[in-house]
């Protein structure tokens, strides 16, 4: 199966996967950098619990892309967002790359 080549992937975002709820709220793992395809557009998406809501940034990644639904990911702009869902695309034996897909809040 191939990959998303690396030259389609132009920008670079910093991904704080998410570890659950703690006492003094969320946790996050330590921050680790990946080349992805940033498009900073407003989208309508569900979340997790099946909620609609709005998504203004997707991400396009590596498909061994750590990055749990709930990560803190610092997009190329220094913005900081949170990821609503996190899909993960293959199509083995068919000439497609697989990839991760991050929508993010």
């Amino acid at each position: 199966m191939s990959r998303v080549p690396d030259w389609l992937l132009r920008h670079e975002v910093s991904v704080e996967p998410y570890l659950g709820t703690s006492a003094y709220g969320p946790r996050y793992g330590p921050a680790a950098t990946a080349r992805a395809l940033v498009s900073e557009t407003v989208k309508h998406v569900r979340d997790r619990t099946g909620a609609e809501t709005v998504s203004t940034a997707q991400i396009i990644a590596a498909p061994d892309l750590v990055c749990p639904t709930g990560s803190r990911i610092t997009l190329p702009d220094g913005r900081t967002t949170t990821a609503l869902t996190v899909a993960h695309h293959n199509a083995p034996g068919l000439p497609v790359p697989a990839s991760t897909e991050v929508m993010c809040e």
